[in-house]
């Protein structure tokens, strides 16, 4: 079933925006209460960057949810438990029966452990940034909360902790640990700043130390602070007399260093591109490097249980070494989490979630309450985006650009072909036999699909700027590039494409995504912009609204627009006037909005480390929610609108899991399009058709029909084409 970008969507980068976004004023991207919009179900699974371990029990985060795994044999563990919490985990400390969580821009979070089958979330303090460490002695908890500083947390009552003190740290803080009468925080450029927490109702800054580099996480072993300076390396300093802290020794490790933890003689390090380092501490003045694994994936966080070192790997999961030989490290298992949802599409009871570098993840929705992964395939780059035709689904993969992924069986998804591009794709649109992908600093890469077992290059066109999405409708692709804005393609001959109009809104065009006669463009920190394209050779600016945050992605469903920003979440922008967009309506995730699809009055938003959230718009009232019951009947509807140009949906209903197929005819029988072709559950489910037959060429206007068939049931329509 195609799913066109003329009523859905599309999505965006991974690189450049962040430096960018982390300088947009953080309150107005989470101030506000939801407004209009119903939170139905969610699927936070997302990458690993925290971890705590007791004993063989590893607590780590996968996401947004804390998974509980007993590793007493590492080569198989075995999830004991999760909890799914507010947002995406950035540290956790486990302290007796509670573990304290760092939940990025919700706060302190405080989940009872006492039966780790079972845990259960009894308080939480929600500290107003974005909460990326936290450290637990005695009824305190500290905090690293960003721009906000550093907070201390009563928790004598975990069920309902309190501020108590607070300090203005002027950086970025990112990590905290306690000892004794002082709180040692790490905050980026400005180093590290030691506090005297002996009255925490008004800690104090006594000492502090610049690393020259960018300070980020911290262990403390006696009279040694250790520091994971991302630009430095490692900085050991000594802290025996807290107001005059001095550097003793230092190691450039050579890459961007996140974590350390040290036991014993050495020091463990987790470095993003290599992995572990082992470093030898034995001389605090002279450190030197024992040894070191690469490990895969982006190392973010290391600790240490016995002679196991577990160390979380952002998009590939947690590792487990064996530290037995600290000059012999060995991966002695492994436990798989997912990674960034950055854009998604749904199809009758499925969403297709493009999650970064783990790939392509299928997730049930038919109960949206309850989102369930089915199927997976990995890719080996970065999913940024997808969009479905038929049996396949398109990837832009990135780095190794445009994948196709036969989709027939949704619970076993199968890698079908490449084609590599030259540049980074970002996005991919399907028309008839071609693909279309936004190919980065190289443009529009036009591929031919006819045969999805062996794409092949058709043609190119060279956008100027940085390519990051593409439309397609009729003979014209619309491009959004960056900062030369939209350009609009004449694709009627696919092997030589020419551009014949651009619009230029002064900003970075992230994601295009078109309806009726209208471009509707995110721009980056300007928002919406809707575009005129009724005259592709010279399209005019209509309307315009400020979103407030980072504009990534834009859907459209009927009279509304919805807007993925990032550290805002979704905001509903009502456009039943194209001149005078306005806001309705919001929901607030805290996290990375990224990608968004929209059906009726509901909306799928991909929010990176947040997995995905279902969403309703409550201004409407749709047939959308009885869909999303199990039909009792097989049915097949009349299409809409019919009779039509040049698209129509066509709706059928299923009460059980069939293999169905829907095809087009003409009026001498003769096949002209197969729409569906695949094993699916029960469901209500819509076909699309461009009025384009199997090889892409465009049909004549007329009279056809459409049949289903499954085994139990079949059924045949009419439909018209008028142009």
């Amino acid at each position: 079933m195609y799913k066109s970008k003329m009523a859905s969507k599309k999505l965006t980068s991974v690189f450049f925006v962040l430096m960018f976004s982390l300088i947009i004023n953080f309150s107005s991207g989470i101030a506000g209460d939801n407004e209009n919009v119903e939170l139905i179900g969610r699927w936070g699974y997302g990458s690993c960057s925290a971890v705590d371990a007791v004993g063989d029990t590893a607590y780590l985060g996968n996401g947004a949810y804390l998974e509980i795994v007993d590793f007493s044999d590492p080569v198989n563990p075995v999830k004991i438990s999760n909890i799914l919490l507010a947002g995406p985990i950035k540290d956790v400390t486990v302290n007796g029966i509670y573990a304290y969580i760092a939940v990025y821009a919700k706060g302190l979070r405080i989940v009872d452990i006492s039966d780790p089958a079972s845990p259960e979330e009894i308080g939480f303090y929600d500290t107003g940034d974005r909460t990326l460490g936290v450290a637990v002695s005695g009824s305190y908890a500290y905090i690293a909360d960003a721009y906000n500083g550093f907070r201390i947390i009563d928790i004598t009552d975990p069920s309902s902790p309190e501020e108590t003190g607070f300090f203005s740290s002027g950086g970025y803080a990112s990590d905290v640990a306690v000892s004794g009468s002082y709180a040692y925080l790490t905050h980026g450029s400005a180093g590290l700043s030691i506090i005297d927490i002996s009255n925490p109702a008004s800690p104090q800054e006594i000492g502090s130390f610049d690393t020259d580099g960018s300070a980020y996480r911290i262990c403390l072993i006696g009279i040694y602070a250790y520091i994971a300076d991302t630009d430095e390396g490692l900085q050991i300093i000594l802290i025996s007399d807290p107001e005059s802290p001095e550097r003793t020794g230092f190691l450039d490790t050579g890459n961007r260093t996140v974590d350390v933890t040290v036991d014993g003689n050495y020091a463990y390090i987790a470095e993003t591109w290599n992995g572990l380092h082992v470093i030898d501490v034995t001389d605090p003045a002279s450190p030197s490097e024992v040894s070191s694994l690469e490990t895969g994936g982006f190392a973010q966080a290391v600790t240490i249980s016995d002679n196991y070192l577990y160390l979380a790997k952002e998009y590939d999961g947690l590792g487990v070494i064996d530290i037995t030989d600290p000059e012999s490290p060995v991966e002695a298992g492994s436990y798989n989490t997912r990674d960034q949802a950055m854009d998604l599409v749904v199809d009758g009871n499925y969403a297709y979630v493009a999650d970064n570098y783990a790939g392509l993840c299928i997730i049930d929705i038919s109960d949206p309450a309850s989102p369930e992964e089915i199927g997976y395939v990995d890719t080996p780059g970065s999913t940024m985006e997808i969009v479905l035709d038929g049996n396949y689904a398109y990837l832009a993969d990135l780095r190794r650009g445009l994948r196709i992924i036969d989709i027939t069986d949704p619970e076993s998804p199968a890698d079908v072909s490449y084609f590599e591009t030259s540049s980074f794709a970002y996005g991919v649109d399907v028309s008839g036999n071609y693909a279309y992908v936004a190919d980065g600093n190289d443009g529009l890469r036009v591929i031919d699909i006819s045969d999805p077992g062996s794409p092949s290059e058709a043609g190119f066109f060279d956008t100027g700027n940085v390519a990051y999405d593409v439309a397609v409708s009729g003979n014209y692709a619309y491009v959004a590039d960056g900062t030369d804005g939209l350009r609009v393609i004449d694709v009627t001959d696919p092997g030589s494409p020419s551009e014949v109009g651009f619009f230029d809104p002064e900003n970075t065009v992230k994601a295009v995504t078109l309806s009726g006669n209208y471009a509707y463009l995110a721009n980056g920190g300007d928002g919406l912009w809707v575009i005129d394209i009724s005259d592709p050779t010279s399209p005019e600016d209509t309307g315009y609204l400020f979103t407030g945050g980072y504009a990534e992605d834009v859907a459209v469903s009927g009279n509304y627009a919805y807007m993925a920003v990032q550290y805002s979440g979704l905001i509903v922008i009502d456009i039943s006037d194209p001149a005078a967009p306005k806001e309705v309506g919001s929901y607030e995730t805290g996290g990375q909005a990224k990608g968004v699809y929209a059906a009726d009055n509901y909306v799928y938003l991909a929010d990176l480390d947040n997995g995905f959230y279902i969403l309703k718009n409550t201004l409407i009232t749709s047939v959308r929610d009885n869909k999303l019951l199990i039909p009792t009947d097989y049915a097949l509807q009349q299409n809409y609108p019919n009779p039509f140009n040049p698209e129509t949906n066509i709706q059928f209903t299923l009460p059980e899991a069939c293999h169905v197929k829907l095809v087009i005819y003409n009026i001498l029988g003769s096949k002209i399009k197969t729409l569906v072709d695949k094993k699916v559950k029960a469901g209500t489910y819509t076909g699309h058709w461009d009025s384009r037959d199997d090889i892409g060429n465009k049909v004549s206007s007329g009279i056809y029909f459409y049949t289903i068939k499954t085994e139990n049931f079949s059924d045949t329509r009419k439909l018209i084409i008028f142009k």
